[in-house]
């Protein structure tokens, strides 16, 4: 493998692997903690709505999955607030609607959509630079918002009851989370598609989870269990020519499956 660095897709894989272990890590761990792993699906077949609608309207995929995503993340973020109890059948229906919606474009769509394909399955192959500076971006904000409110994020972590009465901006929290979350589950989908980045951002957290004693330890272990993962499944996928984003999941989950036989190392 180490011949492959040579060529520059294969550097941008190994980056594209490094930081979306960094998102993962950190923003996997929220999903987990915060329980929004349905809102987290719900994002990222919104985003293939968004795609799809952007390849009917002729402009970029990118732009078009990020603004379509995080306009229905803002609206699931608003009803787990307003309308806890209904949430998970409200965001049901959107995940569904924009699925639906992102088939519905792609067939009034004349041609072949060769992008919708590759946010539906990802490759993380075909990571360009563009991609690797806006994960980059992301991250550097996501370490910049958890230093600015590091207190504030570990109390909206657990208890939101008590976080309010220690004057945390919890809605606020709330909708910066979310918003950062969905920017990242946009991103992941092109390095491993949109039916796996879900297993991307819950494997790594919930094994670490096992292990840590506090939030900040979870998302450390997380991230360099992200990076193994990553790292070790591209290499397996290079070695026998299978698809990098799937092998990358297997690995995760045979961890995974592994950690469930062994007792816990700690709790937060």
């Amino acid at each position: 493998m180490t011949d492959l660095l040579q060529f520059e897709f294969m550097r941008n894989a190994l980056w594209a692997a490094l930081l979306c272990s960094g998102l993962c890590g950190i923003l996997g761990t929220m999903v987990v903690v915060k329980r929004y792993v349905i809102l987290a699906g719900g994002v990222a077949h919104a985003a293939y709505g968004g795609v799809g609608l952007a390849l009917f309207l002729g402009f970029s995929p990118r732009l078009g999955a990020v603004g379509f995503s995080l306009a229905l993340a803002l609206l699931m973020a608003w009803v787990m607030l307003k309308k806890a109890s209904r949430a998970d059948a409200i965001i049901g229906v959107i995940w569904a609607a924009g699925m639906a919606a992102g088939i519905i474009f792609a067939d009034l769509t004349p041609g072949y959509g060769s992008d919708l394909m590759s946010y539906l399955f990802g490759s993380i192959l075909t990571v360009a630079r563009e991609d690797l500076l806006l994960m980059a971006g992301l991250l550097a904000v996501t370490l910049f918002v958890g230093m600015l409110w590091s207190r504030e994020i570990a109390a909206f972590s657990y208890d939101e009851d008590f976080a309010r009465t220690r004057g945390v901006p919890v809605t606020l929290l709330h909708f910066v989370v979310v918003v950062l979350i969905s920017v990242a589950v946009v991103l992941i989908i092109r390095v491993v598609g949109l039916i796996l980045v879900i297993a991307l951002l819950t494997i790594p957290p919930s094994v670490a989870e096992k292990y840590s004693r506090s939030l900040w330890t979870m998302m450390g272990v997380s991230c360099l269990l992200s990076a193994a993962f990553s790292l070790g499944g591209l290499a397996l996928a290079v070695r026998f020519n299978l698809t990098a984003g799937a092998v990358i999941i297997l690995v995760a989950s045979a961890v995974y499956l592994v950690s469930l036989l062994l007792p816990s190392g700690g709790r937060r």
